[in-house]
């Protein structure tokens, strides 16, 4: 995984030790649930997680330059929301990011900059961008990244319980992205 340098962020691979900064935001009631994932009960948990990521190679870290801590993560994740465009190369972007940073541009910054990233270097045809209806935030960064509404489907999420969501998905086709 290469690591990506945005103006204020640093895109790179998990570590071990990014534990505790993971913990700070993933035990929030504000973050894993609009996710699709309970609040880490412990730091533990993150750990567990951060080792996942690793094993992936799907997941960056997100950290702020000016403080050398990680806020949030994104990932460009191997998933097809559209059985009738599975022939494209593709990709879906996730993301998330510590309350505490909400509402600076970060995961806009990061956003972009993994589309351009996806275009130009992994030569994507195709990036999706997903959210749960109730999450206002995450539309908003949909949105002013340039994805286009596409469809919506209901789903269960095993990891909360099999809690029924609607799930709106978006995308952006390399024809239509303007770098």
């Amino acid at each position: 995984m290469e690591t990506l340098v945005t103006n204020r962020l640093i895109l790179r691979e998990w570590k071990e030790s990014d534990s505790a900064d993971l913990y700070e935001y993933a035990k929030s009631e504000l973050v894993g649930p609009s996710a699709g994932w309970p609040p880490h009960k412990n730091e533990e948990d993150s750990k567990g997680i951060i080792k996942m990521f690793i094993e992936n190679n799907e997941t960056y870290a997100v950290v702020l330059k000016s403080e050398n801590k990680v806020i949030g993560g994104i990932g460009l994740h191997n998933r097809k929301p559209d059985d009738n465009l599975f022939d494209l190369k593709q990709k879906e972007i996730g993301y998330v990011l510590n309350p505490k940073y909400w509402g600076n541009g970060f995961i806009p910054e990061a956003v972009n900059y993994l589309i351009r990233y996806g275009f130009n270097e992994l030569n994507l045809d195709l990036i999706w961008c997903g959210h749960f209806d109730f999450n206002s935030k995450s539309k908003r960064v949909i949105e002013k990244c340039g994805f286009k509404y596409r469809f919506q489907k209901t789903d269960r999420l095993i990891l909360l319980d099999n809690k029924e969501v609607i799930t709106l998905y978006y995308n952006i086709f390399k024809s239509d992205y303007i770098d």
